[in-house]
């Protein structure tokens, strides 16, 4: 086998991918001779042979991007050659160089040989330049279509894959940020309780002078919260009025005994003003704090009246914050009961009666209304009071009175439902103490 290689000077796209390879076929060493010369400043990797067999035998050691071969040669024609390179080497790119007389073998190769396209003989520089220059151009083109669709295939195959997982990733993904916020929920639960159980300790502070004050507090935020959503105010400002109601008496824990053994009616001159300081005192013990700065806002008003006669600012109608409008009936209506404000207590209907007759003068209207629509439903309520002993007690059962020891401290606030915890608390608390209690419960008709 006669094979001969030619390099041409390298191009700058040589760094990038390896030069294209060309076999040039013919018989006549003169026109092999033409044929490098003509391409050897392309920079194409150049390869000749003499015969058909010997190109084919070329190839079979190393295979070629384009093949130029000349129609008339003896034994195997270019006809005959191409179809061969055709059937084997596919992605070899076929050209035919043939004479005007050799139109019927050429339409031949068309047809078996699937030729890329064919020249006349003699052949123009320029045409064969620009003719093997666009055949490669278009083998360039098949190796990108075939690298873009071997892409697709397998970002398809990816996709696939993808899709037949994506709904067990989104379940598990899912059930990850469910637990993410599961531990969110337990951990601001528990940030909140502990914030509610420090409050309810300052709140407990000042009735610890005073055994009457004995679950004041608790039951005044109770219902000022409950006003609060009966006038469908925010989560947020229920809440704010719940802690308001818990630390309104907050200011009172400075003053003198004498003061607070007192109904508010009974004090007269300094002691009276040192009662109507109080507010001013809570919400400036409050300040320090800035979470509870509404909170703060709330106490210091109080003691306001819708009439504008009230403490310590004067303020009057709604120009007095709303929660500090529904604080103040709260308030008054348990005051009013356990003898903190005037001379003597009254009744829970009695106290509801005082309430409704200050409507538009010491209370807002509408909060008076929906304290009457409150009360009114309260009233309805299907069950009765009893007095039980600890070992009658049941989980579930609603507490109708404070659970207050002899100190005036109270043990459990009404409305609380008992549970089985508690209580054996109740019981361990009769046998520390050797008091026995008796238990007021709410059960239904």
């Amino acid at each position: 086998m006669n094979m001969e290689l030619e390099m041409g000077p390298a191009t700058p796209t040589e760094e990038i991918q390896p030069p294209w390879s060309i076999l040039f076929v013919d018989d006549e060493e003169n026109i092999l001779h033409a044929l490098r010369r003509l391409f050897r400043p392309t920079g194409y990797k150049v390869a000749v042979a003499h015969s058909g067999a010997e190109a084919l035998a070329a190839m079979e050691q190393q295979p070629v991007d384009l093949i130029v071969s000349d129609m008339r040669m003896p034994q195997m024609n270019g006809a005959e050659l191409l179809e061969h390179v055709h059937r084997r080497w596919p992605n070899t790119v076929r050209i035919l160089l043939t004479g005007y007389s050799d139109m019927s073998m050429t339409v031949d190769a068309i047809n078996k040989g699937n030729i890329y396209r064919y020249i006349s003989k003699p052949w123009d520089e320029s045409e064969l330049l620009a003719a093997v220059s666009q055949a490669l151009e278009f083998k360039q083109l098949e190796r990108d279509k075939l690298r873009l669709e071997e892409q697709i295939r397998r970002q398809n195959d990816a996709l696939r894959e993808l899709n037949a997982t994506l709904e067990l990733r989104v379940q598990q993904r899912t059930e990850e940020v469910r637990q993410t916020m599961s531990f969110l929920e337990m951990a601001h639960k528990q940030l909140k309780d502990s914030f509610l159980t420090s409050i309810k300790v300052f709140s407990g502070l000042i009735e610890l002078r005073e055994r009457s004050l004995a679950g004041h507090s608790r039951r005044v935020a109770e219902m000022a919260r409950s006003l609060a959503k009966k006038l469908q105010l925010s989560e947020s400002d229920q809440q704010d009025i719940f802690i308001a109601g818990l630390l309104h008496d907050i200011g009172k824990i400075g003053l003198h005994d004498r003061v607070l053994g007192k109904p508010f009616i009974m004090l007269v001159g300094e002691e009276r003003d040192e009662m109507m300081r109080h507010p001013v005192t809570g919400q400036a013990v409050l300040m320090g704090l800035e979470p509870l700065h509404g909170v703060a806002k709330l106490i210091r008003s109080h003691h306001e009246r819708f009439d504008g006669m009230g403490y310590p600012d004067g303020l009057a109608g709604e120009s007095i914050p709303l929660g500090a409008r529904i604080l103040a009936l709260a308030n008054d209506f348990d005051a009013v009961q356990i003898g903190t404000q005037l001379s003597k207590r009254l009744t829970e209907a009695e106290a509801a009666e005082h309430i409704v007759d200050g409507r538009g003068k010491r209370y807002d209207p509408l909060v008076v209304d929906a304290f009457r629509k409150m009360m009114g439903g309260a009233s309805q309520e299907a069950y009765e009071i009893v007095g039980l002993k600890s070992d009658q007690l049941e989980a579930g059962m609603i507490l109708a009175r404070d659970i207050v020891s002899k100190e005036g401290v109270m043990l459990l606030a009404r409305d609380y439902e008992l549970s089985a915890a508690i209580i054996g608390q109740i019981r361990n608390f009769e046998r520390s103490t050797g008091i026995r209690l008796t238990v007021q419960v709410r059960l239904s008709k």
